[in-house]
């Protein structure tokens, strides 16, 4: 074994009794790689479960869902007065009609394990919030549910607070980076360079908010909040808690908290973070990888992290084939700048496809080893995620008795149907008659 990925689970990656560990102990060269898709999309979740703010925020979210999401009868209605408010506006000219334009949405609970929910919920509760006021003032007002008043009028002076609005608004920018990042990474051609340079790209974009982002994140607030007539409080005033006692919260500016306590702050646990659970970034291993990136003709090269990249895996490549590697690194590059069939080669995948294309990796068969053992590395393991999901819906209840063999062919034809899509029904219809003389041509 030369590579190893799953969750960050602590019986998955214990350093004592965890599988990573049992592995290692047998195949001390499977290094261990984390799903990078899978860290990216845990980063903001943690940060909002650490922050007081933030897990009101989303205290108050859960608590939407619940008065929202508790009957069909309460779903007809958010989509009652959104389809209402659709055609007003088509009517006014405020918005366009179209194809895939002005679908019907709703408010869905999110979960951790499901990447990219939290992101959905709350663009959905900007994209509807006048609705979801009006509902709330509707179930509100209904003299059906006078038990639950207390709680649904709570809620929606809540929602209409500017405390609610600024944590929304800013869990929306931060969730809406990492969810196309996470995405990115879930493509089932990434490679571990363009995963890397990816989870940099996060980095930056996080301290681009942190040092330059307030001025455009504070006038979007303030344009939502003029629409929807919230008032926005003078920076240089004393701070009042929304629905919070005084005394768990210091006395200090409006300016002090929101920008410099909550915007900075959750910007600031965000790189914390990312820095934290992207550890493996800053090995030795990863380092080196980029060092074969075919990309504007290979302007990554060094020869040094290359070699030093062999040496981790001394039972493929010994120290004697370490000397051949290094006469055969200055050949291959010259060799590569020079082709010009090499010069469109965007990543190592595409690299390691064009060598056995031109029968150069028999010539260059060190220089292809390394580029294999690198390609083995899973970096995301989206893919093994949809089999257990795609397992769910074609082995159910009344399919518990198919054999292993029926499981797996269903499992195929399913999980890769983009491919057996492409597959004529006549191909088909050919390939079954001629598996065995049938009665019916």
């Amino acid at each position: 074994m030369r590579g190893q990925g799953y969750d960050g689970a602590s019986n998955m990656k214990g350093e004592i009794n965890g599988l990573k560990t049992l592995i290692m102990n047998e195949s001390p060269f499977a290094y261990y790689i984390h799903c990078f898709a899978h860290q990216l999309q845990l980063v903001p979740i943690a940060v909002a479960k650490e922050n007081e703010p933030c897990l009101w925020f989303l205290d108050h979210v859960s608590y939407l869902l619940n008065i929202v999401g508790v009957s069909c009868k309460r779903h007809d209605m958010l989509r009652d007065v959104r389809a209402q408010k659709v055609l007003e506006a088509l009517e006014m000219g405020e918005i366009e009609s179209g194809s895939e334009l002005n679908q019907e949405m709703g408010v869905t609970r999110p979960g951790d394990t499901r990447w990219g929910s939290h992101f959905k919920t709350i663009m959905h509760i900007v994209s509807m919030y006048s609705t979801i006021l009006e509902v709330l003032d509707a179930i509100g007002k209904d003299p059906s549910q006078k038990r639950e008043w207390t709680i649904i009028r709570g809620v929606a002076q809540a929602i209409e607070s500017f405390d609610f609005v600024f944590n929304l608004h800013l869990m929306l920018v931060i969730l809406g980076y990492t969810n196309e990042l996470s995405k990115s990474l879930q493509k089932r051609d990434q490679d571990i360079v363009n995963a890397m340079a990816l989870v940099s790209l996060a980095k930056s974009r996080m301290q681009h908010l942190r040092s330059h982002g307030w001025e455009e994140f504070f006038s979007k607030l303030t344009l939502f909040c003029n629409k929807h007539d919230i008032q926005v409080p003078l920076w240089e005033d004393t701070y009042e808690p929304h629905g919070r006692s005084r005394r768990y919260n210091e006395v200090q500016t409006n300016d002090d908290r929101y920008r410099r306590e909550v915007y900075l702050g959750v910007i600031e646990q965000t790189i914390q973070e990312l820095d934290n659970r992207f550890d493996e970034v800053n090995t030795e291993l990863l380092i080196c990888m980029p060092a074969l990136n075919p990309i504007n003709s290979f302007a990554s090269y060094d020869a040094l992290n290359v070699m030093r990249l062999a040496e981790f895996y001394p039972m493929d490549i010994s120290s004697t084939y370490l000397i051949r590697l290094e006469f055969q690194l200055a050949i291959f590059i010259d060799d590569m700048r020079q082709d010009d069939r090499f010069r469109n080669a965007s990543n190592i995948g595409e690299l390691s496809i064009m060598l056995v294309a031109t029968k150069k990796h028999v010539l260059y068969d060190l220089v292809y080893l390394l580029i294999k053992l690198i390609l083995i590395l899973p970096v995301v393991t989206a893919s093994v995620e949809r089999v257990f999901s795609a397992m769910n819906l074609v082995k159910s209840k009344l399919k518990t008795t198919m054999s292993d063999d029926r499981l797996n062919d269903c499992l195929v034809t399913f999980i890769e149907r983009d491919v057996f899509m492409k597959v004529s029904e006549d191909d088909i219809v050919d390939a079954l008659m001629a598996m065995q003389k049938r009665r019916v041509t």
